[in-house]
């Protein structure tokens, strides 16, 4: 989350001069801010803060990919996505725990090794939600995912040539989502790479 003093803000010559709070729940809080620009006018400011968020890249043992495609009640579609999820309701736990734990919950997987990538904000002009993308290797998929009742997702597994295209073409349609798959190319096996086998449904009880 943003430095709530807004110190970068200031040498910018925005000086924040007053918050109000306009509507709040357990995921985000809606602020307005009233700041005095550097030549002494004044404007409001409003925008979402949220907890940081994780995104999971998950690569099975065999190198492929694990994508879920999720009803996504704002715009009304499935949009094809890696586990995330936010931390507004983790406590305590590190970030490796929460992305360990999207992957159970979203997937039913565990994996052998996860590697931190990158961070990047989600929509800078409207949030200031951060995103930390980890990317998960000699992934599982072994148990039934642990999916909340508002949760409707079915997983799909797919060559890892194959995700980094739809990426690319606009397929993933949540920019978080793609940009951590794309972010993460560099880190995946060359040999990954060379599995250009079709997308396929993932079996019926990983659904």
């Amino acid at each position: 989350m943003s430095s709530d003093d807004k110190s970068t803000g200031k040498q910018a010559g925005w000086n924040l001069r007053e918050r109000q709070v306009r509507f709040e729940n357990k995921t985000s809080t809606l602020v307005e801010d009233q700041v005095e620009l550097k030549n002494g006018d004044t404007t409001d400011y409003a925008y979402l803060k949220r907890a940081d968020a994780v995104i999971v890249v998950p690569v099975t043992t065999e190198g492929e990919m694990v994508l879920v495609k999720q009803y996504r009640y704002p715009v009304d579609e499935w949009c094809l996505e890696v586990p995330a999820g936010g931390t507004h309701d983790t406590g305590s736990k590190s970030l490796e725990e929460v992305a360990r734990k999207e992957l159970r919950e979203e997937i039913g997987a565990t994996c052998e090794k996860l590697t931190y990538v990158t961070s990047f904000y989600s929509a800078p002009a409207f949030s200031d939600e951060k995103c930390h993308v980890f990317l998960a290797e000699g992934v599982k998929l072994e148990k039934k995912p642990e999916r909340e009742e508002s949760e409707a997702i079915k997983t799909q597994i797919v060559s890892i040539a194959k995700a980094l295209d739809l990426a690319r073409r606009g397929e993933i349609k949540s920019a978080p989502c793609a940009l951590a798959v794309l972010l993460s190319e560099d880190r995946l096996s060359g040999a990954f790479k060379q599995n250009n086998t079709c997308a396929v449904p993932a079996c019926d009880g990983l659904v």
